[in-house]
């Protein structure tokens, strides 16, 4: 006679067995937190709201297939990865197409793509799988090849220009050269001549990203235009207190003074609603996220697991702390979400990409030989 339950349970568990309950839950929260604030940055309408649980429910499919790859196989990906990822950018600055002044998106007839979004995943992909490959030899000229495989994809997004991602990509990258043992010496130098070079880097910045930057110095120069973003959302995280003025109940936000606000500026919204206690909150489960992540990768047995999982946990580091700096008021607005909150397909895919590649490093961590 066929055990149905015994089945049944065997089915249950191997459905869930590359699944990490923690790193899940905290993704969770955050995911929950985010599905109400775009309800109320979106006058309590049900549209956005389910577009986004939809969006939510695809990028939860894609983490439980990749959890289940083991490392070796995420391995094989990495250079096809970065190397479609990099014809793809150059597709882009020779055939992209133009949108509010930049050169983003590629059109495939039925549909557009943002192959930047790719880099996201595939550049630290590829630059662990090229520290793993030379472990044994590691020298300083790995270093520069490194550096060289991170300033080509970084210098195409920036060039679109989409100055944003670049930085994202740019993070991720150095991360996975960082954790592969960069010596400080160089870090410093590196400071030292970014420091040194900062006027010709000024130089080579588009008109609005260095009005961008003078409107962080003072934001009153020009209100109504670049220093409009920054005024409404330091107004909004302001007027909220200690305690908010309650879900639903945040008047920046609905009297449509934020802008963006269901997208890049959405931590405004849920600043002015729950205020101090619930900002802390917020970065609490983000700490506990980035913590679990780390937890990930210290206990990974290889060093590309360890690196790729350090690069993807502080990427999400990232992520959080140049939104949040942004909405704030100390750094330039440059267009990134806040990860898990804002709503969007694209972004949330790439970040359920990271999350399944690091339950893959963490469930397999015992089938991986040294």
């Amino acid at each position: 006679m066929i055990d149905v339950v015994g089945t049944l349970k065997r089915g249950a568990r191997e459905l869930i067995a590359h699944i990490d309950f923690p790193l899940l839950l905290i993704t969770l929260a955050i995911m929950a937190v985010g599905l109400a604030t775009v309800h109320s940055a979106t006058f309590g309408g049900n549209e956005r709201m389910l577009s986004q649980a939809g969006n939510m429910g695809v990028a939860l499919v894609i983490m439980w297939f990749v959890s289940r790859l083991p490392p070796q196989k995420l391995m094989s990906f990495a250079i096809p990865l970065y190397v479609v990822g990099l014809l793809l950018l150059v597709a882009v600055f020779l055939f992209g197409i133009k949108v509010n002044g930049a050169k983003r998106w590629l059109s495939l007839g039925f549909t557009r793509i943002q192959p930047s979004e790719i880099m996201k995943i595939a550049m630290p992909l590829m630059l662990a799988w090229y520290f793993h490959k030379y472990e044994a030899t590691l020298r300083a000229r790995h270093f520069i090849v490194a550096a060289l495989l991170l300033l080509v994809p970084f210098a195409l997004i920036a060039k679109q220009p989409d100055l944003g991602t670049a930085l994202l990509v740019g993070g991720a990258g150095f991360f996975v050269i960082f954790f592969a043992g960069l010596p400080w010496k160089v870090m410093l130098g590196l400071g030292a001549a970014g420091a040194a070079a900062a006027p010709l880097l000024w130089n080579m910045l588009h008109d609005y990203q260095r009005k961008r930057i003078m409107t962080l110095i003072d934001p009153t120069t020009d209100p109504l235009g670049a220093g409009y973003h920054i005024i409404q959302a330091t107004i909004a995280i302001g007027s909220g207190g200690p305690f908010g003025k309650g879900y639903l109940n945040g008047t920046q936000t609905h009297l449509e003074f934020i802008p963006e606000k269901h997208t890049d500026f959405i931590f405004a919204v849920y600043s002015e609603e729950w205020g101090l206690l619930g900002n802390g909150l917020l970065v609490f489960l983000y700490t506990l996220l980035i913590g679990r992540g780390l937890m990930i990768a210290a206990a990974a047995p290889t060093k590309f697991s360890r690196l790729l999982a350090g690069a993807i946990t502080l990427g999400f580091f990232t992520y959080a702390f140049i939104n949040m700096g942004m909405v704030s008021g100390i750094l330039p607005v440059v267009g990134v979400p806040l990860p898990f909150m804002s709503y969007g397909g694209t972004a949330l895919v790439t970040l359920f990409l990271g999350i399944g590649i690091l339950m893959s490093i963490q469930t397999h961590r015992m089938l991986v030989k040294k």
